[in-house]
């Protein structure tokens, strides 16, 4: 009768502890080779031990390659007239980073070196999205200055429409003349 523990290949054994030094910037899937912690080969000695590597996702940044994607909360003031926020890093750091006035949300900051190890040194980049953040909480004096923003943009393109529509009726008065 076969052993039911190896099936009849003799190859049966207690379960071990391995340790195993995984390389910095190791990717999903990959494999680490742990030379002569395996099952006896068909030679002398014990084989090798290939342990496939599963990469967790980190809640903060996500991962493309070397590089790394993460959000990054601005507040609407800072986007509107510039300023500086502090961008986390993987290695638990933050950064000062320059936020031009007039930026958008959506609009991408490279943060070079800022990424995953790289297998041959260096490492990637982090590539941070403004996300516009209104202020918590909203106050009254924020809802006043909202509105007085909102009344401007109106005027605005009103005064734009305006011009618009003279500069095309002004075209209309040259061309039946």
């Amino acid at each position: 009768a076969a052993c039911h523990g190896c099936r009849g290949s003799g190859r049966g054994g207690a379960a071990r502890r391995i340790e195993v030094a995984i390389p910095p910037g190791i990717r999903d899937g990959q494999r680490v080779r742990v030379r002569g912690k395996g099952e006896p080969g068909a030679g002398d000695g014990p084989g090798d031990f290939f342990l496939v590597v599963g990469v967790r996702p980190h809640p903060r940044f996500e991962r493309r390659g070397d590089d790394l994607r993460a959000d990054l909360d601005v507040p609407v003031a800072v986007a509107a007239l510039g300023g500086e926020v502090r961008a986390p890093t993987l290695k638990g750091r933050e950064l000062a980073l320059t936020i031009p006035p007039g930026t958008r949300g959506g609009r991408v900051f490279r943060l070079a070196g800022q990424g995953m190890p790289k297998p041959d040194g260096g490492f990637g980049d982090l590539l941070a999205r403004a996300r516009l953040q209104l202020p918590d909480p909203l106050t009254a004096e924020h809802v006043a200055l909202f509105e007085r923003l909102r009344e401007a943009d109106l005027a605005a393109g009103a005064d734009a429409a305006g011009a618009a529509s003279g500069a095309a009726s002004g075209a209309e008065r040259e061309a039946g003349a």
